[in-house]
């Protein structure tokens, strides 16, 4: 059978280069590993560098090479300097995952403004800069594609925390990536978001275990994901099985948003 007509074959990412940024732990390492199992070399970014290279040491043992980088994507000096170094190491990148991104509760009236601007440099800005760095790289090479991390916040408002900046961050990011999708199609690069419900990541394992149940009942499926659950299609967008695939928005939160 044609290399091309072996369905198993357009989920390969052998010889793939990626870029992973807020990989030093949970959703972010899960990625990473997945990733590598499907065949690519994954540079590791994170602001952390002990979790970054335990994750690089991770991908490492599945075969594949690893870089692991310690920085900040909300500063444009960090992730000129990061991208630099994977393309000059790895010679190319073909795959970049926007995952890195934080969160605050905060009632919009009691809201400093820095707690606004510090959200969102990171989770808007910072993919901003990322998407525009590597975005560089991959024209050069007329191929490419873009991951952006965004949210089920991005399209409702949770309950029963308040969180206005977060759920304005992540639906900043879905128009982003539609509107990069656009500029960057004549240079055939890919560019989706990928907006998950709750995850089980070490962070909300040290949440109120009442919230959690309230965001389980509310899931049509009662129940929340390892953040492994959603590693596949991670791997789905970045391979060639996605190829027809670009300013998607996909929504995977256990039918939570469904009512």
């Amino acid at each position: 059978m044609e290399e091309t007509k072996n369905i198993l074959s357009l989920f390969k990412l052998d010889g793939e280069k990626a870029i992973v940024t807020g990989a030093g732990r949970g959703f972010g390492r899960e990625i990473s590993l997945g990733l590598a199992e499907a065949g690519a070399d994954v540079a590791v970014i994170d602001l952390l560098i002990d979790g970054s290279k335990e994750t690089a040491a991770m991908v490492e043992k599945l075969g594949r090479k690893s870089i692991a980088l310690q920085g900040d994507v909300s500063k444009e000096a960090d992730v000129q300097k990061m991208v630099k170094k994977v393309a000059d190491e790895f010679g190319r990148i073909d795959i970049l995952v926007c995952n890195a991104g934080i969160v605050s509760w905060v009632a919009a009236e009691e809201m400093e403004f820095s707690t606004w601007q510090k959200l969102m440099d990171v989770n808007l800005n910072g993919v901003f800069l990322c998407c525009k760095w590597v975005g560089k790289e991959m024209i050069k090479k007329k191929k490419g594609s873009i991951i952006n991390i965004s949210s089920m916040s991005a399209y409702i408002v949770n309950v029963p925390q308040k969180q206005c900046h977060y759920n304005t961050s992540k639906a900043a990011v879905v128009h982003l990536t539609k509107s990069l999708a656009v500029e960057w199609a004549p240079y055939n690069i890919r560019v989706n978001v990928l907006c998950p419900g709750y995850i089980m990541t070490p962070l909300l394992k040290e949440a109120d275990p009442e919230m959690l149940k309230k965001w389980i009942d509310i899931s049509a499926q009662k129940r929340i994901p390892d953040p492994s659950e959603l590693k596949g299609i991670i791997v789905f967008l970045a391979s060639r099985a996605a190829t027809y695939f670009t300013g998607s928005s996909i929504i995977a939160d256990g039918g939570y948003s469904l009512w």
